[in-house]
């Protein structure tokens, strides 16, 4: 059996072979994957760390190997912290702890939640950019000793309203090419969205996690696509770890200190969390007073953040259980069976 680490790069790829306790190497250009694939033989066992093109390593070889492990680099420090770095030790010491079954696996996303994710995050970036520019409006009308509320900017109204101001031609002239701006991004978010819940009502579970209160189209779909399969979770506990919703913990003879969250994980799914928690304890009674409880002994900020980790319980037991809320209020559901993913290309 041969055990082959590769040490991956934007443009090339360095491959260790180990094989009877001998290194041979080789360097290819990305370009060459086909190269590649034609030495792996089906009883090899492949390991690739995790970076921007793994995913499409991995789905080149996967079905030409016994075994491909993507490397969690979070989990495996014994690369980042070598003294000896170079491509070719890195591809080694992914061969030899291969070769021990020593090697942390990260998750691979199916390429419907990989496209439909990237879609959701360059959203997300159109949304701050807008925001962004919306602030800078208020600030330059702010020096001009214009007061008005950002919400008012929220409306065609509002921006058109915001170029009648009488300021100075430098000032209107920025003016105009930001509105300009925003109202190009309003259009580009609504076709994001449009694209976003044509190909997100295709993920199995999305109906589900959309029934309940204060999760959206676009949050649901941004969940579904980072939990991908919710089988691969033993519990919730696992899956709140996997999004960073849970305190650090120092464990030291008898003192045991917890800290704040991890923040590891995808942090747009946390936003959102938050987001949708705020919400769903506008309507759901039991998590607002679950929410007022935790608010009244430790304040908002912590408060908000034990919320979002309740409603993704909630979130996980509903794919888990096929779970379907007709009253999200009371709490009453049905269930309604979730098939397989679908696995098609955007």
């Amino acid at each position: 059996m041969r055990y082959i680490g590769l040490d991956l790069h934007t443009n090339q790829m360095t491959i260790c072979y180990l094989e009877n306790g001998k290194c041979s190497y080789e360097t290819l250009s990305v370009d060459e994957i086909d190269t590649f694939k034609k030495r792996l033989l089906p009883t090899d066992e492949l390991a690739v760390e995790a970076t921007g093109n793994s995913s499409y390593v991995y789905r080149h070889c996967v079905d030409l190997v016994a075994k491909l492990v993507v490397v969690n680099t979070m989990q495996f420090k014994v690369i980042t912290k070598s003294c000896k770095k170079t491509d070719k030790n890195d591809a080694k010491l992914l061969a030899e702890f291969l070769s021990k079954d020593m090697l942390p696996a990260a998750r691979v996303k199916s390429i419907l939640d990989d496209r439909l994710h990237s879609l959701v995050d360059s959203r997300n970036k159109f949304i701050e950019l807008r925001t962004r520019l919306k602030n800078k409006i208020h600030n330059l009308l702010n020096r001009c000793g214009i007061k008005i509320k950002k919400s008012s900017l929220t409306s065609i109204k509002g921006l058109n309203k915001v170029l009648a101001y009488e300021v100075d031609d430098l000032v209107k002239f920025e003016l105009e090419q930001i509105v300009m701006e925003i109202k190009n991004l309003n259009e580009r978010v609504d076709q994001f969205d449009d694209k976003i819940a044509e190909f997100g009502s295709k993920l199995p579970g999305f109906e589900n996690v959309s029934s309940i209160k204060g999760i959206g189209t676009n949050t649901a779909v941004t969940l579904l696509s980072s939990i991908g399969d919710i089988n691969d979770f033993e519990d919730e506990k696992k899956l709140a770890a996997y999004f960073g919703l849970v305190p650090r913990v120092n464990n030291s003879n008898e003192t045991v200190n917890h800290g704040r969250i991890t923040k590891r994980g995808d942090g747009l799914v946390r936003k959102s969390l938050l987001q949708c928690a705020l919400i769903a304890i506008k309507y759901n009674q039991k998590l607002c007073g679950f929410y007022n409880k935790i608010k009244t002994k430790r304040g908002f900020a912590k408060a908000i953040v034990v919320t979002a980790r309740k409603l993704l319980t909630i979130v996980y037991y509903t794919l888990k259980n096929g779970w379907y809320f007709t009253d999200f209020v009371n709490n009453v559901r049905e269930i309604r069976p979730i098939g397989k993913r679908v696995l098609g290309v955007i």
